[in-house]
């Protein structure tokens, strides 16, 4: 049989993976004692791969060096160094053609480990014909990985890269493993940018072309980070993968040659590199001691990875740590778990390393000193910082001045030196705090700040329009919950901050690697005035100043002690309204609202409507961004019903003013009232997902002319691509003198329809399970997938139930909408058994 060609993506900087990737390119990266690429290569080799190609870029000779032309390894290798990034895809075009292959080729990353059965994958291939095989896992996690639906036969119906959990559809994942025709190739254009992911596979996918899956049995990991890396030696120690170390085996370790462990006392199973030397009386659990190591008598390790000669004193204790080569550790020190220590640092006698420390090459810790650096985001929030573009912690202990300090030096690295970054906040004397040690972390990498203090999200946002700013971040106590903090960014054109470059900063403040600005290089800070100037005008000018002014509304705003009370006055003023507010002062200690506080403020504003007789009440949140309404009669109008009374409005006054519009954009949670309302006025209703970025891309497509949310946040493009609470309350004035109908006539005729919400409990590592099999349960029935899974489950009937994953909390909300309030009601309960049954 022909030898099979393959090649093996091996150009990772291995960012995540420092210190210990500090001076070696990733996949060199030692696992049980071999390079993490010899294990792939021995798995190619055994499945019929014995023409390799590596694809490196950075540190390029330490791989060829090893590696060599193959031989010492039973294959062919070539090495291919990249030209420039061409992306996945593109790398690979690039090496195929330099190497003139015209044939069948299986793609594999050189630093994952795995132990998949490769042979019956290219039977699979051959079997269903493809053109693109890619092979899959199920992993209980699927959020840092591709996601993909196949249909019985193999062929892939959907393709999510890297989703939010709203899109995780499935537990079955892309590892990264790919078998190519030549066809598939023939796609790839040559010396351009282009993604296997992003781009091949979405190409196949549209054109329906020979794209399957295979999901494969057997162990898969990628050793993206530290805890994985470490995860790794602990499966293959307990033999859950099928990974060669060298030596001789025993029923408790794998001894190399020339290694001397006579009186040591191994517990579970350990490997023990060539001429290690261990001295009698050791202790060892569970550990990978590399090649030449010393290990002193009195000696107690669990858990731990050690690299190539590395000396351990006397005494000395240490649990699931790594320490890279050279690494001296003296007698009677403690090193505590979650410890990496990169090449060459010397922990002096007596020494004590604490939890979750990490040490760059060469450092020294002197004899007797405790290093007891307090990473407490290195722990709660090992795989992201993000969610969505917020940043949220408790105050003053996870979003300490410190933390905030870090994420400004690696915002910083992300927007480069001497770049802009805009920094506003609300009241709170612990955003003041954290906006202070966030300008001093930007100004440390060069960056200037511009200072807006006090100031209103909306109005942050206005100010990045006009492209001069590389970013913004706002700072604020957390609307529904006091003992907790945000910190919001956004991108320069004002919008949130895309996921791509919140990944970047994550990378920097977990690597730990942001450069730093010499020292009259340091970054300014700037208190720019009369900033509220540009917004004013442009709110004034796109509503009707004398529509508003002839209907001599009174109104009453409740400002819920925010900032919104310094600027909106002055607008209001322009319309000639009778209004009285409520709350209109800063106060930093009342900037969180918890139900009950909301419920007090509602009643008191309901009173004021209703004993005066005023035509609505307004309530603001903290941060002038979203809203909620009380009527003449005292209703109250939040979520669903907000949301189907300001679409009316909207469209109604859009009709009478001769002006047709063609599309409104809704959250996929939102009411099937909406489409009504949509149908009676001959609009379409277009769905996002249920998140104010998303909200913020639908109002940039041509055409909408209205974008609203189900939590009080509505866009209109006319004006701003992003919500804004005090301009949907004046709008909102300009809407009803429009139409002429009190809002209660307007509230009445709105379509009825019901809603009802459970919550189910789901582990995380369950969540894809669930989600799998809810894309089983619903493939014959209509469904919609953008946010979660929203299916119609009753014949005959325009029910529908949504079934998402919650970002923050293990449990899976269930949202159902019907016509009466028990088909609702019954609907949710039902699929919240559903939710119980799948994920066990």
């Amino acid at each position: 049989m022909k030898d099979m060609k393959a090649i093996i993506m091996a150009g990772g900087f291995g960012t995540r993976l420092r210190p210990l990737t500090m001076h070696l390119p990733k996949p060199m990266v030692p696992l049980l004692n071999k390079p993490m690429m010899e294990h792939i290569v021995t798995l190619l080799r055994k499945h019929g791969f014995r023409e390799l190609t590596s694809l490196l870029y950075f540190h390029p000779d330490v791989i060829s060096t090893y590696f060599g032309d193959g031989s010492n390894f039973g294959v062919s290798m070539d090495h291919v160094r990249a030209e420039a990034d061409y992306g996945t895809a593109g790398s690979v075009k690039n090496a195929t053609q330099q190497l003139g292959i015209n044939e069948r080729v299986l793609i594999i990353s050189g630093d994952v480990l795995t132990d998949f059965d490769l042979t019956d994958a290219i039977a699979f291939h051959e079997e269903k014909k493809a053109i693109a095989t890619i092979v899959l896992t199920r992993v209980k996690n699927p959020l840092q990985y591709g996601v993909v639906i196949t249909a019985d036969d193999g062929r892939i119906e959907r393709f999510m890269e890297k989703p939010s959990w709203g899109e995780v559809f499935s537990d079955t994942i892309n590892t990264g493993i790919y078998i190519l025709e030549p066809e598939a190739f023939d796609r790839i254009p040559y010396k351009r940018d282009f993604d296997f992911s992003k781009d091949l596979f979405p190409m196949l996918l549209d054109e329906r072309e020979g794209l399957f899956g295979y999901i494969a049995s057997g162990y898969w990991r990628d050793i993206g980070n530290l805890g994985e890396y470490h995860e790794a030696h602990l499966d293959a120690l307990a033999g859950r993968v099928k990974a060669e170390a060298s030596g001789r085996k025993t029923d408790t370790a794998i001894i190399d040659e020339g290694a001397v462990v006579e009186g040591v006392q191994f517990f579970g199973f350990n490997i023990i590199g060539k001429n290690a030397w261990i001295a009698p009386g050791a202790k060892l659990l569970n550990c990978v001691i590399g090649e030449g190591a010393i290990i002193h008598g009195g000696v107690r390790i669990d858990n731990c990875v050690l690299w190539d000669n590395v000396t351990i004193g006397e005494r000395a204790y240490m649990s699931h740590a790594i320490l890279c080569s050279g690494t001296k550790i003296g007698e009677d020190a403690k090193i505590h778990e979650h410890v990496y220590m990169g090449e060459r640092c010397e922990i002096g006698e007596g020494a004590e390393v604490m939890q979750n420390v990490k040490l760059w090459p060469q450092k020294k810790v002197e004899a007797g000193a405790i290093l007891h650096t307090s990473l407490v985001w290195e722990g709660t929030w090992s795989k992201e910082l993000f969610t969505n573009s917020r940043i949220s912690g408790a105050s003053n202990i996870e979003i300490t001045p410190e933390f905030a300090a870090k994420v400004g030096a690696s915002l910083g690295a992300l927007v480069g030196k001497d770049r802009r970054v805009v920094i506003s906040r609300d009241s709170d004397p612990g955003s003041r705090v954290v906006s202070r040690a966030l300008s001093s972390g930007l100004m440390s990498a060069g960056v200037n700040v511009a200072d807006l203090e006090q100031t209103p999200i909306p109005l942050t946002r206005h100010l990045l329009i006009g492209g001069r700013q590389s970013a913004g971040v706002h700072i604020r106590k957390n609307p529904y919950d006091k003992r907790r903090s945000d910190m919001i960014f956004f991108d320069s054109d004002g919008k949130d901050l895309i996921t791509s470059k919140g990944k970047t900063i994550e990378r920097y403040f977990f690597g730990e690697d942001f450069p730093r600005a010499v020292y009259n290089e340091v970054g300014t800070i700037e208190f720019p005035a009369h900033t509220d100037e540009a917004y004013q005008k442009l709110f004034l000018k796109t509503l009707d100043h004398d529509v508003i002014a002839k209907a001599k509304f009174r109104i009453a705003i409740d400002y819920a002690y925010g900032i919104a009370s310094t600027i909106f006055p002055n607008i209001l003023g322009s319309f000639d309204v009778d209004v009285v507010s409520l709350n209109g002062y800063l106060d930093p200690t009342k900037l969180t609202r918890i139900s009950e506080e909301f419920e007090r403020s509602t009643e008191q504003l309901r009173g004021i409507v209703t004993s005066l007789g005023y035509d609505v009440g307004f309530i603001l949140d903290a941060g002038g961004e979203r809203i909620a309404l009380i009527t003449s009669d005292g209703t109250l109008y939040t979520g669903q019903q907000f949301l189907a009374l300001v679409t009316k409005l909207f469209l109604e006054s859009k009709k009478i003013q001769g002006e047709q519009v063609e599309t409104i954009a809704v959250p996929i949670s939102a009411s099937v009232a909406i489409e009504k309302i949509a149908k009676e006025h001959g609009v379409e209703v277009i769905y996002t997902k249920n998140t104010h970025a998303a909200m913020m891309v639908a109002s940039s497509k041509e055409g909408v002319g209205f974008v609203g949310g189900t939590l009080g946040g509505f866009i209109f493009p006319d004006f701003f691509f992003a919500v804004d609470g005090m301009y949907t309350a004046a709008k909102i004035l300009e809407m009803q003198a429009r139409i002429g109908t009190p809002l209660t006539e307007v509230a009445e005729s709105l379509p009825k329809r019901y809603q009802a919400r459970r919550s189910a409990f789901c582990p995380q590592d369950q969540l894809g399970t669930v989600m799998r099999r809810a894309v089983e349960h619903s493939k014959d029935l209509p469904r919609v997938l953008i946010d979660g899974i929203r299916f119609s489950p009753l014949p005959n009937s325009d029910a529908w139930v949504l079934i998402i994953p919650e970002r923050e909390r293990p449990y899976c909300e269930i949202l159902s909408d019907a016509d009466s309030q028990e088909d609702a009601e019954t609907i949710a309960a039902s699929y919240s058994t559903y939710v119980q049954q799948w994920r066990k």
